[in-house]
């Protein structure tokens, strides 16, 4: 999203109010979900520009819904992902350091936001996700959902056969 702020510029306002989408055929600010998650609509920004006497701040917030799949006991998920993004707003030429993530640069009047936000967005989308923080998974023998009780596989601990060797050694030291 291109946002013009020559009026905050200027000092006719002193904020600037925007809501718009961001769709996945937008390749430039394309959303690359993680394996096994698919995104179901576009990511849905709002926020604001503020100038306090010179001081610019924006804050917007951007919510994308999706899809997946438990990484513990692979039920399907549906939820949605929330990310809160503030920055500084600086105009060109202002900072010593331009590449720095913590302010977004004004150039000739002009904020585009997307690019810091899908960046944003795709450091800071959880890489596995769960049904619920408690999930048991899945039996390892049986492959069962230990969400809804246990499955009736003997609970014996099977060793690595590799490491069968030591277990030897430990009953022998009793």
């Amino acid at each position: 999203m291109v946002l013009d702020l020559s009026s905050l510029l200027s000092g006719k306002s002193s904020r600037l109010d925007f809501e718009y989408e961001i769709t996945q055929e937008d390749e430039e600010n394309a959303i690359l979900p993680p394996d096994d998650v698919s995104f179901t609509a576009p990511v849905r920004v709002k926020g604001y520009v503020t100038d306090n006497a010179g001081y610019m701040s924006l804050k917007a917030s951007a919510e994308i819904d999706y899809k997946s799949r438990c990484a513990r006991c692979l039920e399907d998920i549906f939820g949605t992902f929330i990310l809160e993004f503030n920055r500084t707003v600086a105009t060109l030429g202002t900072l010593q350091d331009e590449a720095n993530d913590e302010y977004v640069v004004v150039k000739n009047g002009i904020l585009d936001i997307d690019r810091e936000l899908v960046e944003d967005l795709m450091l800071e989308f959880p890489p596995k996700l769960l049904c619920k923080e408690e999930c048991a998974g899945l039996c390892p023998k049986c492959g069962k959902s230990l969400n809804f009780g246990e499955c009736g596989c003997p609970k014996k601990k099977e060793i690595d056969p590799r490491l069968a060797i030591l277990q030897k050694l430990l009953e022998n030291d009793e």
